[in-house]
C-alpha cells in the first residue's frame, strides 16, 4: 500500500491556504532521538509539556532533555541497578524513579530536576516495575514483585515512609494507575490478574480479566469507570464500568504490548510493544491501526503529555522516538471492509487533497465518516460528496460498515 506523499506543488497549495504541516509529514511516522546510550529504556514521562522530560533504564540510566528531545543528558542516579519507571506528578523538579533487580528494591527521589538523587527505597526485596503519584509529590504508589510474591507500596509522606502489602501471594504487578486520586486505582500484573481499590490501597479487589496473558500496563484517561490495559500476545482489555467487565480488543497484533496511554480523552489512544509496534485508535479502541516506528527494537513505554499529537517512545537500544503529528499512521489505498478475515476493497479518494469535496468512485451511495486529528467525529458524508462544508485541514475517513482502517484526506482553500 501507499503511503500517502505531497509534491512540492501540493505542498505549496497547502501552505498558500493557510494550513500548518509539521516537519517529516510524508516519511516516518516516529522520528528517532539521539539518546547517547544503548541501554534499554523502559519508561518516559514529560510532567507539564513537551519540552522537558525524563527517561529511565537499565543500569540506573536516566536522562533528561529540556528542549523536546533534540538533546538528551545524562544524569547520575548513584545506582547501577534496572530502573523501570519514572514519575513526575506535578512539575518538572520533584519526581521519582523506581526499579531494582531480583532482591533489589530501588525508589530515587529528585527537588532539583534530577541534579541529585536521593535513595528513599521502602523497606524490602523486591523489585518495583510501577510508580505512580496522583495528584502531588507526597501520596503515591509503588507495585513490583519478585515472581514469588508481589508488592503494592504506598507513601504519603513523599517516600519518608512506606506501608506495604501484599493482596496476591504469587503474581507480580507491572503497572499502577490511579486515575483522579489517591482513592481509586487499579493495578495489573502476571496471568491476566487485575486489582482494584477504592479506599486508598486499604484493600485490593480482584477484578475478572478474562485472559491469562501478562498484562503490561493500564491506563484510565479521564476518570475511574472508562480504562484500557495492554499486554502479551496483542492484548488490548477495554472497560467502562471501572473493570466490573473487560471486553477484548483487536489489535490486528500478535506482538507482545507493554505500554497504553490514551493522552486527553477516551477515544484517541496509544501502544507500543515489541518489535517496534505503534498502534493508535480514534475511536476509544473499536478499531487500532498500525504505524510505522522506523525500529525493530522492542519499545516499552510511550507518552503524549499534552494532546494527541507530540509523543514520546522509548524502548530498547537506547530507543527513542518522537511524534509531532499523531504518528500519522494512516494508508493511502486499500480499506479493509467488513468482517475480519475479508479482502479489503480497493477505495480510491480523489482528488486528495481536495478543494470543495472529495469522491470514491464506485462507493458514491455508500456512508463514510470524517474525523480530525484529535480523534473527534466531524461529520458523516456520501461517497460522491466527501468534505462538503468542512473547513481546510487534515482528516480520517472510514466506512460506517465493517471493521476498517483509515484513509488520510487533505482540504484545502
Amino acid at each position: 500500500m501507499k503511503r500517502l506523499k505531497f509534491s512540492r506543488l501540493a505542498l505549496g497549495v497547502l501552505f498558500s491556504a493557510g494550513i500548518s504541516l509539521v516537519p517529516n509529514l510524508a516519511s516516518a511516522d516516529w522520528v528517532t532521538q539521539t539518546s547517547g546510550t544503548t541501554n534499554g529504556l523502559y519508561s518516559v514521562h514529560f510532567p507539564v509539556g513537551a519540552q522537558t522530560g525524563y527517561v529511565v533504564g537499565e543500569a540506573g540510566t536516566i536522562l533528561k532533555t529540556t528542549d523536546g528531545g533534540a538533546n538528551w543528558a545524562s544524569q547520575s542516579s548513584g545506582t547501577i541497578e534496572e530502573l523501570w519507571s519514572v514519575y513526575f506528578p506535578q512539575d518538572a523538579q520533584t519526581g521519582y524513579a523506581a526499579g531494582g533487580y531480583w532482591g533489589q528494591t530501588v525508589v530515587l527521589k529528585t527537588t532539583s530536576g534530577g541534579t541529585i538523587w536521593v535513595d528513599v527505597s521502602p523497606d524490602t526485596n523486591q523489585l518495583i516495575r510501577s510508580i505512580h503519584f496522583p495528584l502531588d509529590a507526597l501520596t503515591g504508589y509503588a507495585v513490583g514483585g519478585d515472581g514469588n510474591c508481589n508488592l503494592i507500596a504506598k507513601t504519603t509522606d513523599g517516600g519518608t515512609s512506606w506501608l506495604m502489602s501484599s493482596p496476591d501471594a504469587t503474581n507480580d504487578f507491572f503497572s499502577v494507575h490511579f486515575p483522579v486520586g489517591p482513592q481509586t486505582g487499579y493495578a495489573v500484573g502476571s496471568y491476566g490478574f487485575i486489582y482494584k481499590t477504592n479506599n486508598g490501597g486499604a484493600t485490593w479487589d480482584s477484578l475478572r480479566s478474562g485472559t491469562t496473558n501478562y498484562l503490561w500496563s493500564v491506563h484510565f484517561p479521564t476518570g475511574v469507570l472508562t480504562g484500557f490495559v495492554a499486554g502479551d500476545a496483542g492484548t488490548i482489555l477495554y472497560t467502562s464500568d471501572g473493570g466490573g467487565t473487560w471486553f477484548s480488543q483487536t489489535s490486528g497484533t500478535t506482538n507482545n504490548l507493554r505500554s497504553v496511554h490514551f493522552p486527553h480523552n477516551i477515544l484517541t489512544g496509544y501502544v507500543v510493544g515489541d518489535f517496534g509496534a505503534v498502534l493508535k485508535t480514534m475511536n476509544g479502541g473499536a478499531n487500532w491501526f498500525s504505524q510505522t516506528s522506523g525500529t525493530i527494537n522492542h519499545l516499552r513505554s510511550v507518552h503524549f503529555p499534552l494532546d494527541v499529537l507530540t509523543g514520546y517512545a522509548v524502548g530498547d537500544m537506547g530507543t527513542i522516538l518522537k511524534t509531532t503529528d499523531g504518528g500519522v499512521g494512516v494508508e493511502e489505498g486499500p480499506v479493509q471492509s467488513g468482517q475480519k478475515g475479508q479482502i479489503g476493497r480497493a477505495i480510491k479518494v480523489t482528488p486528495n487533497p481536495f478543494t470543495s469535496f472529495a469522491t470514491l468512485p464506485g462507493h458514491e451511495a455508500e456512508r463514510f465518516s470524517l474525523y480530525d486529528v484529535s480523534g473527534r467525529k466531524v461529520g458523516t458524508y456520501r461517497g460522491d460528496r466527501v468534505g462538503e462544508g468542512l473547513a481546510p485541514g487534515i482528516f480520517f475517513l472510514r466506512p460506517e460498515q465493517g471493521d476498517a482502517r483509515p484513509v488520510r484526506v487533505v482540504k484545502v482553500r
